[in-house]
């Protein structure tokens, strides 16, 4: 299939639809007339500050429709997009700008707190800061300047050239195993993104769509780009909350929901009401359903589920469930083939669990790896598969089923976390020796994180204590709940710890959730 670039979008629908509502925040209802103009003001500014072919643009930017320019004049700029996580702190956020050296940074002023010490020793020429004005003491290194000013230019289209083949975006994802990569996507693999969501909503003209998810994550920006590839309109709010769901389902009258993780679980939490299907969503589409809440859900509120898996690598969708099988992450997308192998290779037959692995049929719909890590794109690619680290198997039909991650990677509620970078953080604690972190089974979501800890020699910790300490230096969701104390650790011949050999239960462990204290999301 031959897509339009991001930029020949926004021309098409502002010529075509000018009028047609692209997206509603609060009060304001942004046309494509409007935000095409939105869109080249902040790419012409970009230009104007030095902003050019291939130079990436770190973004660290809340859900709101500035957030969604910036990415789109990114675009038009023929960019390097660089999304980052406004829950990262510490060496986390500080591994990301060391990986990916943006030219330019943008920034909402209330994660400055946080960004401003690890841009001290960067070297990003020019920081552009919503509400500047907020900042007690940018650095003397770098120009600033309030994102205001970038925006007072003209509305033409700017004088470059983008293709659907050059690296629009590079998204740091955790891996199965180690510190977190950098995935290469094009916007080729961003438009398949949206592709792959048009086909597992069942998108029709007139369709709205709740746009809670994080636009730093892919599943959020998927959902802008096919608000310009199909006549639908955006409902852009801060965040999810399941206590304010139902309502803004209502208020703006959404028919598709997307969900990741434990959303599903979360919302059937909430109290039952006689008005629960008193709404307009006609399908929920999304990964990470589990089997008991998939039935409940249906029944309660009356919204099929159609799941789908899939990964960043892969441009998102691989497989969906036409057939409504519950459990069932169903076929491969048509322009996909997928197949379940074991440690060799070698293809495996019906319930046989392995790894997944994936092939594309049309080209140039997968990375072409990770940034500057030759090392785990080898790994990743063998025979021209997409070796992905997940666990599957499929039925006698062809279904196909998600069995879990293959090594070190933990799913938490719709996220990767590299248990690296949570072991790196506990491991820096002066009186820890060694940790190890391991995912369980969750309550709502896929895994909750538990903490093995062997403290160093003659000193004693508490569990709040390093539940603090991880607080300061990482995001909320990747703050063990449990904590335990080893004294000694199993370990292989070349000193790695067996973790295959660290229990998995629960129920003799500090709970974060039974302490009474409140991580505070920051």
């Amino acid at each position: 299939m031959e897509y339009r670039t991001i930029r020949e979008l926004l021309e098409y629908r502002a010529t075509s639809t000018p009028d047609w509502v692209f997206g509603v925040h609060e009060d304001w209802e942004i046309s494509c007339s409007t935000l095409q103009a939105c869109v080249n003001r902040l790419a012409n500014g970009l230009t104007e500050i030095g902003v050019t072919p291939r130079q990436h643009v770190a973004v660290m930017l809340g859900n709101h429709p500035d957030h969604i320019f910036t990415i789109f004049a990114i675009a038009e700029l023929d960019a390097v997009w660089v999304p980052v996580n406004v829950n990262l702190r510490g060496p986390s956020l500080d591994y990301l700008f060391e990986k990916s050296a943006p030219h330019t940074v943008i920034v909402d002023s209330d994660f400055w707190d946080r960004l401003g010490p690890v841009l001290a020793d960067k070297n990003a020429k020019t920081v552009i800061v919503r509400n500047a004005s907020k900042l007690v003491s940018p650095s003397e290194r770098m120009k600033v300047v309030d994102f205001s000013e970038v925006t007072r230019r003209e509305t033409a289209p700017p004088h470059t050239n983008p293709t659907l083949d050059e690296i629009r975006c590079i998204s740091f994802t955790s891996g199965t195993t180690g510190e977190p990569k950098g995935v290469l996507l094009t916007e080729r693999m961003l438009m398949t993104f949206s592709r792959g969501a048009a086909i597992a909503s069942e998108v029709r003209t007139d369709d709205v769509f709740l746009l809670w998810e994080p636009l730093y994550h892919n599943s959020g920006v998927q959902m802008c780009i096919l608000a310009l590839m199909e006549q639908v309109k955006l409902a852009i709010i801060p965040k999810f909350s399941a206590s304010r769901f139902w309502d803004q389902i209502r208020k703006y009258r959404v028919t598709k929901m997307h969900y990741l993780g434990g959303v599903i679980d979360i919302l059937l939490k909430s109290p039952a009401h006689p008005n629960d299907k008193d709404h307009s969503i006609q399908l929920a589409f999304g990964g990470g359903c589990s089997i008991n809440g998939w039935k409940a859900f249906q029944d309660r509120f009356g919204v099929r589920i159609q799941e789908v898996y899939g990964l960043t690598e892969a441009s998102g969708f691989s497989t969906i469930n036409k057939s409504g099988k519950i459990g069932s992450i169903g076929k491969a997308y048509p322009y996909f083939e997928v197949k379940i192998v074991d440690d060799e290779g070698k293809p495996l037959g019906p319930e046989q669990i392995g790894e997944i692995v994936i092939r594309e049929k049309e080209p140039g719909l997968i990375t072409q790896g990770y940034l500057e890590n030759l090392e785990s794109t080898a790994k990743a690619f063998r025979g021209g598969w997409l070796y992905t680290g997940d666990l599957g198997c499929y039925d006698e039909e062809g279904d196909f089923y998600y069995k879990g991650r293959k090594k070190d990677s933990i799913r938490r509620r719709g996220e990767n976390i590299s248990a690296w970078e949570v072991e790196r953080v506990l491991n820096s604690h002066p009186k820890i020796e060694e940790s190890a972190v391991l995912g369980v089974d969750a309550d709502v979501g896929e895994q909750e994180l538990k903490a093995f800890i062997k403290c160093a020699a003659g000193s004693t910790l508490e569990p709040l204590e390093i539940i603090k300490w991880c607080e300061s230096l990482l995001p909320y969701y990747q703050i063990p709940r449990y904590v335990t104390f080893v004294d000694f650790f199993e370990k292989t011949p070349t000193e790695r710890i067996r973790k295959e050999s660290l229990p998995k239960e629960t129920t003799d462990c500090w709970d974060l959730e039974n302490s009474g204290y409140k991580i505070e999301r920051r």
